[in-house]
């Protein structure tokens, strides 16, 4: 008797970009998908975008050495 032992499915969230199982597509079939979600990035953008500028404004103000001069000076190297 052969026992046969089956792999199992990869977790989908661990998976790298190049693991992700991609179907074969035509060339007329990629640009279409891409001209979609660039209409989806741009539409998403365009109703959240003053959010993401906010979120990525609060991100820079936790870099900011708070010793650094008001006036923007570039410190000694």
């Amino acid at each position: 008797m052969s026992t046969t032992t089956q792999t199992p499915d990869p977790d989908p969230d661990t998976l790298s970009i190049s693991e992700l199982p991609m179907p074969r597509l035509s060339d007329d079939a990629v640009v279409q998908i891409h001209d979609f979600l660039h209409h989806v990035f741009d539409l998403f953008e365009a109703r959240y975008g003053d959010q993401i500028h906010r979120f990525y404004e609060g991100l820079r103000g936790d870099f900011i050495d708070p010793d650094m001069t008001e006036g923007g000076a570039d410190p000694d190297f």
